[in-house]
């Protein structure tokens, strides 16, 4: 039984991030149509899930997302969240169609504190501008915005200045999620990753922001060893029980998958306090940095 699950209706989008873990897929795999994705949810909801996760790609450009909302909402889904780059909600009118249609949060992405940054992670020039103008419109009417922020070497000191701007826009919740290097992101690998030592204290600053300013706050991808007092903010303690309906597959229990196939701990990694409740990085890091920076907690 899953307490959620994650709808990836199609891969298309209207941001080219160099980060993306889904972006090598756009080529390849066209949209789900619009009775594919109603089973699925029907499905979810027989399976106990309460809340449901649209995402991608960018869900927005899938011409009946408005539509499977308000099936989501019929359905007796309680929490319907919509993942986006959060550009299509630069359009009041467009915030407006979905709020109606049963969406109750939001989950837009910022990765940089200004245009400059934010665009060239994207890919897409005035991205920035439409994101945060998009927020401040969610944000009109009152709906909740959580947001995530991909943790790369281009913003990771950029990041305290990021949870400013988040606070500012009044976004409820904020995570900063180390980049998971597979799809396009696996392929900016070698220049694009930072190191986590080095991301640490930065994360830190960025987290103490949102703290003091009364917000939730997590991270996602960074292992226990490096969150040294900040070990209630490691979002992986606290993610729901999540069945994913990928491209092409179902992964029942993304909490196993993850753990299983996703991520990997190191030869020290046993002597750590937190061994029993770390899952370690995703196994790419590894793969790319070697386990020296990984020191066990005592």
């Amino acid at each position: 039984m899953s307490d959620r699950i994650d709808l990836k209706v199609g891969f298309a989008c209207n941001n080219f991030c160099r980060f993306c873990v889904q972006g090598d897929k756009r080529e390849r795999l066209p949209a789900k149509t619009e009775a594919e994705l109603l089973s699925s949810l029907e499905e979810g909801r027989r399976e106990g899930a309460s809340g449901v996760v649209f995402t991608g790609g960018e869900p927005t450009l899938h011409a009946r997302l408005v539509s499977l909302v308000s099936h989501a909402r019929a359905l007796g889904y309680t929490v319907i969240q919509v993942q986006t780059n959060g550009r299509t909600f630069c359009y009041p009118g467009v915030v407006k169609r979905f709020a109606a249609a049963g969406v109750t949060e939001f989950s837009p992405s910022l990765h940089g504190s200004t245009a400059g940054l934010h665009d060239w992670l994207t890919g897409a020039p005035g991205s920035f501008m439409q994101t945060g103008s998009g927020i401040r419109n969610i944000k009109k009417l009152g709906l909740r915005v959580v947001t995530n922020s991909v943790i790369t070497r281009a913003n990771y000191r950029d990041l305290p200045a990021l949870a400013r701007l988040l606070v500012g826009l009044g976004v409820e919740q904020f995570q900063f999620a180390f980049m998971h290097m597979t799809g396009r992101a696996g392929e900016n690998k070698s220049w694009l990753t930072a190191r986590k030592s080095l991301v640490e204290p930065w994360v830190k600053k960025a987290l103490d922001v949102g703290i003091a300013a009364g917000r939730t706050v997590m991270t996602e991808g960074i292992p226990y060893c490096f969150m040294s007092g900040y070990e209630r903010y490691v979002a992986e303690s606290i993610i729901p029980e999540t069945r994913i309906y990928d491209a092409d597959c179902v992964i029942a229990d993304y909490s196993k998958t993850r753990f299983d196939e996703g991520k990997a701990r190191g030869p020290l990694c046993p002597r750590c306090k937190w061994h029993d409740r770390c899952e370690g990085p995703w196994r790419e890091y590894p793969e790319l940095f070697g386990w020296d920076e990984f020191i066990p907690v005592a």
